[in-house]
């Protein structure tokens, strides 16, 4: 039998009193926020709504969603809205505050960088780095400065925290890109594609293990990216299996927890049976999803087994609570069991800079050369705060991580490929206070330019409060499922991309939240019409362009609309705050 809703670590109580603050706090206007600027061909308003459509006249007050208030009555279960109020570092935590006087700390002008711009700083920054990690951790402080790169700073060992003096004041100048420095190499697709389209970063997040086997993978022209059990998915090693439970629930009930301890960080692995009935169930399930041709998908298919990492917080007898609720329902059909991992990077960070690379005219679409900003791959618990990257291919990148959040970050220059990408089975990610610049020259021909994406089966992944002065809204195919776009003003220039093989766009619980649209332009902003068991909450109104979409699956879609074309009259006016608050 599953856990019931008691055993969560949720009180009924505290829930309702924390819904009841936020309630009072969004009637007041003092929850949530927006940022908003100015951009050719705003959108004045709205002069009506569809029927049934909760909607605020001009000039009138807004009131509490409708939607909001039935979600508090089932935050962990609702079937358009998923929970995400535990999204980011652990589990939706402050980021460590900068110590002094404790731990290991390295400065990189003791390792021989140079702030002037006058020599190649790489080779003493990774000095330091490594000196930390040899520790078992500490902080690299990169001082107020311009440092010349000539080679990738990577971030190999846990609980290592490289920290510049603020954005505004150290400066890493990157000189050469990926396929430069490490090689260039088609995609496992097929054909001529760089993959560092969508993985790798000038600065990389990567533990050593895993660097080790992606430089001998990328040698032997090998895709070396997978999710979170590594290029040999035979390897893993079974813990224990798990009995059936709902999706939700926090305890569940498994055969054996001699091999489980708080704190341990597991993962969860489901298991595609030959109906695809895993993968219906992250569509919703019913007609729409089992009538749908699962088998001709194979770069769908090649993402499962669905892995999701989480910690252990407590154990007992065969009980084992997690730290974040069930992403899905737990059933004997997809040989459900908790297993090892490879050695994830935990507990690292980058905060206080800029990276900027040489600026070059951006490549014309998945010829990308890697000019690549802050990528991290096979990362858990781990952060970016006040970091921005300039003249990049692609800005941030999470590549099979989790529970990594990234705040305070800018996109700026050129123009990216993909200012954010978030892929591989990345999960529980939050990516808060961000922004993308308008370009600062014109688009070259042949280029690309996507924006905030997400795919490959990722979940639960947040973007919150959010300046998109560029790009698009890019699911990117792959079925992403459960994620959450919230308090977002967007210029909406771009296109969303993914091939066929791929599979649909969205999977079930996505959820756009006050999305503020300046240019009227719609593509993937109103979901209500292509999102199974969707939410689309106060959308400003849109209108198609050349990209329309229809919807991957046939009959009720199952889809909420509310506010449609009135943003201003949505509360909560961020769902990941209110959630959040929900979850304390």
């Amino acid at each position: 039998m599953a856990p019931q809703a008691t055993q969560r670590d949720f009180s009924r109580r505290g829930l309702l009193g924390s819904a009841v603050a936020v309630a009072a706090a969004a009637a007041t206007g003092t929850l949530g926020g927006g940022t908003a600027f100015a951009a050719s061909g705003v959108t004045s308003g709205v002069t009506s709504a569809p029927a049934g459509v909760t909607s605020v006249p001009a000039g009138g007050r807004s009131q509490l969603s409708p939607l909001w208030r039935e979600f508090t009555a089932a935050p962990f279960t609702h079937p358009q809205i998923p929970f995400i109020g535990r999204a980011g570092y652990r589990g939706g935590s402050a980021l460590p505050r900068p110590r002094t006087g404790h731990g290991f700390t390295a400065d990189v002008l003791h390792y021989g960088a140079r702030p002037d711009n006058s020599a190649d700083a790489a080779p003493a920054i990774n000095r330091a780095i490594a000196a930390a990690g040899e520790r078992g951790g500490g902080t690299v402080i990169v001082p107020e400065g311009t440092y010349r790169i000539d080679d990738i700073i990577r971030i190999g060992h846990s609980n290592v925290v490289l920290r510049g003096a603020g954005s505004g004041r150290t400066t890493l100048i990157a000189t050469k890109n990926l396929t430069e420095l490490i090689g260039a190499y088609g995609s496992r697709y097929g054909g001529d594609k760089s993959s560092w389209s969508w993985a790798g970063g000038l600065i990389w997040l990567c533990p050593e293990a895993r660097w080790t086997s992606l430089t001998d993978a990328i040698k032997a022209k090998a895709w070396p990216f997978e999710g979170w059990t590594g290029n040999k998915r035979d390897e893993w090693q079974t813990l224990t299996t798990v009995a059936p439970a709902r999706l939700g629930d926090r305890t569940i009930t498994v055969d054996d927890t001699r091999k489980l301890k708080r704190g341990a960080l597991v993962l969860l692995r489901l298991v595609d049976d030959s109906a695809h009935t895993l993968l219906e169930h992250m569509a919703g399930g019913g007609a729409g999803p089992e009538a749908y041709y699962w088998d001709d998908k194979t770069k769908l298919t090649s993402y499962v087994p669905y892995e999701w990492p989480v910690r252990v917080t407590a154990v007992h007898g065969r009980r084992v609570t997690l730290e974040r609720p069930l992403p899905l329902d737990v059933r004997p059909e997809w040989d459900p069991r908790l297993t090892t991992l490879a050695a994830p990077l935990t507990g690292s960070g980058v905060e206080g800079l800029t990276l900027q690379a040489v600026e070059t005219p951006q490549s014309p679409h998945l010829l990308d050369k890697g000019y690549n900003g802050v990528a991290f791959q096979c990362a858990y618990d781990c952060w970016a705060d006040d970091i921005t990257v300039r003249h990049v291919d692609n800005g941030f990148g999470l590549i099979g991580a989790s529970a990594c959040t990234l705040r305070r970050t800018k996109v700026a220059g050129r123009g990216s490929h993909h200012p954010y990408y978030c892929r591989e089975g990345s999960h529980d990610n939050l990516i808060e206070d961000f922004t993308i610049e308008q370009r600062t020259v014109p688009a070259p021909s042949g280029t690309q330019l996507h924006g905030i994406n997400v795919e490959g089966l990722s979940s639960y992944n947040v973007w919150s409060r959010g300046a998109m002065e560029m790009g698009t809204f890019d699911s990117h195919r792959g079925m992403p499922f459960a994620n959450v776009r919230t308090d977002i003003t967007v210029n909406n220039n771009g296109r969303h991309g993914g091939d066929a093989s791929a599979g649909p766009l969205f999977g079930a619980r996505f959820t756009h939240w006050n999305i503020r649209v300046t240019n009227g332009r719609a593509g993937l902003m109103r979901i209500d019409g292509l999102a199974p068991y969707s939410a689309t909450v106060g959308v400003s109104e849109v209108t198609e362009f050349d990209q329309i979409d229809v919807p991957d699956f046939t009959g009720d879609l199952h889809t909420r609309l509310e506010a449609y074309g009135t943003p201003e009259a949505v509360r909560p006016a961020n769902l990941h705050d209110a959630q959040r608050a929900l979850g304390r």
